[in-house]
């Protein structure tokens, strides 16, 4: 065997609290261009493909979705710990690339076998074909979320939003366009696939560690992170998509399906956020923790908490409107969406919480806890699902994930107080609720026609920040930082604007 690679890798920055809140809001804005283009495209396949042929899509894309998801986040977070800590972080990049590759190629086989039974189970015995083809995307998201995952690693926050922003709008623009060229659902597996191949070559462009070389890096010390975090990952990716599958199993139809379907997708803020801040949380904790500055870990430790309870009015919002929301965006033919989105976009928050708590424990060497708190979670819903479905049907389902979710993000929290003595502001927490129950109570009162519904929205959003400021949420250190980023914002745009001599 011929002598590892040597790689010369440039110097990592170390990330600030400043910078990640900078990261944190550019990766916001591009996940959140998930919502923008993620909605067009579900109005417009809703009305190409109707609530069936949309059930067997969003059955499909949950399977593959939920594979792939299980791959990458088992390694992400071992990943941007791992590139945070080392000083060459190339043979580190190039053995997870190769495992994701080599686990993404293994899904594709076991889907092939296993199509027609799992098809038969779901009873939809046509989906066999959809699902052959549709895995292929899950090694080209797998090896591009490696990308991204290093990226993060590297402090590289804008080079990550640029990344995610190309394979939103890649996806939304392949997909309709296949559709509309009379693909039907075969253009919006095919769209969807060629966007994640778009995104591996974005960041293929920013970062390119060897993919096919020998390395130096010990696969024993990534596994001793990975087996914990991947427990972890499989069981929040089989509880994100385990009340649809159990709906269906348990005798729900497949036009139910598509309205709880879409219910789950249009709680994604709070999982936008999560994807969005979470990975740049772990970067900047880590490299803060090895530096030796445990108190600083704590207080960012404990913002993070603070942060998903601001969360909450505006789920609140979300909720109050869900009706006027589902029928200007999917027709009224999915009005039976708007009480489970109701319900479902707290849980979503409740998963906000999970995630940040157990990134907070990644970050502090605890992987084993993250399992031990979260695995009941799956067996819980399983059993709560059994009773609740057969009675309540998809709000049965809803309100199982929601309960379940938050019983163990409250778990997660006790956890973090036991490891480091800290817990998030219970007086944010009231603030929230205060501004939550206002938000739900007049969005739920306002009637708007239309696309009126947006100025409605706009409104509101705008007053719940204000709410919080009145009511002494924000301190005056972060009063003092807004005012100087507002104002570095204006000088950098009048520099621009300025005639030059």
């Amino acid at each position: 065997m011929g002598q590892p690679t040597t790689f010369n890798s440039p110097p990592k920055p170390t990330p600030s609290g400043s910078h990640m809140a900078a990261g944190t809001l550019q990766v916001f804005l591009a996940e959140a261009l998930l919502l923008p283009t993620g909605l067009l495209t579900a109005a417009f396949l809703t009305r190409r493909l109707g609530p069936d042929g949309y059930g067997v899509l969003l059955l499909a894309t949950t399977i593959v979705s939920w594979i792939g998801w299980s791959i990458t986040s088992a390694f992400t977070r071992t990943t941007i710990k791992f590139i945070g800590e080392a000083e060459d972080w190339q043979p580190v990049a190039s053995a997870v690339l190769q495992l994701h590759l080599l686990l993404g190629g293994l899904a594709v086989a076991i889907v092939w076998a296993l199509a027609e039974p799992i098809a038969q189970a779901l009873g939809e015995p046509g989906m066999a074909t959809y699902l052959r083809i549709f895995v292929f995307e899950v090694p080209i998201f797998c090896l591009a979320y490696v990308h991204r995952s290093v990226l993060v690693g590297l402090g590289k926050f804008s080079q990550r939003a640029i990344v995610t922003g190309s394979r939103w709008i890649a996806r939304m623009v392949l997909v309709i366009a296949l559709v509309a060229a009379g693909l039907s659902l075969w253009g919006a597996i095919l769209g969807s696939v060629a966007a994640a191949l778009v995104e591996l070559l974005v960041c293929r462009f920013y970062v390119a560690p060897p993919l096919i070389s020998h390395t130096r890096f010990s696969m024993r010390k990534l596994w001793g992170y990975a087996v914990p975090l991947f427990l972890l990952a499989l069981s929040l990716r089989f509880y994100d998509k385990l009340d649809l599958l159990m709906l269906k199993l348990l005798g729900g139809t497949t036009a139910e399906a598509g309205f709880y379907g879409t219910a789950q997708n249009l709680s994604l803020m709070p999982s936008l956020f999560t994807l969005a801040f979470v990975p740049l949380l772990l970067a900047t904790l880590t490299r803060t923790l090895k530096g030796g500055e445990v108190a600083k870990a704590k207080q960012l430790g404990r913002d993070a908490m603070r942060l998903v309870f601001l969360l909450l009015p505006f789920a609140g919002l979300s909720a109050g409107a869900a009706s006027e929301i589902i029928q200007l965006l999917f027709s009224s033919t999915f009005l039976p969406a708007a009480p489970i989105f109701a319900l479902l976009i707290f849980g979503a928050v409740a998963m906000a919480m999970i995630a940040v708590t157990t990134c907070i424990l990644t970050a502090a060497s605890k992987p084993n806890w993250t399992i031990a708190l979260t695995g009941p979670m799956v067996p819980m819903a399983i059993a709560a699902d059994l009773w609740m479905i057969p009675n309540f049907g998809p709000m049965g389902a809803a309100i199982t994930s929601t309960t379940v979710a938050s019983l163990a993000a409250l778990a997660t929290i006790l956890a973090i107080y036991l490891l480091w003595k800290v817990l998030p502001s219970f007086s944010s927490l009231g603030r929230s609720l205060l501004l939550c129950g206002l938000m739900f109570t007049v969005a739920s009162l306002w009637s708007t026609p239309g696309w009126f519904l947006v100025v409605k929205l706009l409104v509101l959003g705008g007053i719940i920040p204000l709410g919080l400021l009145l009511l002494g949420e924000f301190s005056d250190r972060e009063l003092d930082w807004l005012r100087s980023r507002i104002g570095a914002a204006l000088s950098s745009l009048s520099r621009k604007h300025r005639p030059s001599n």
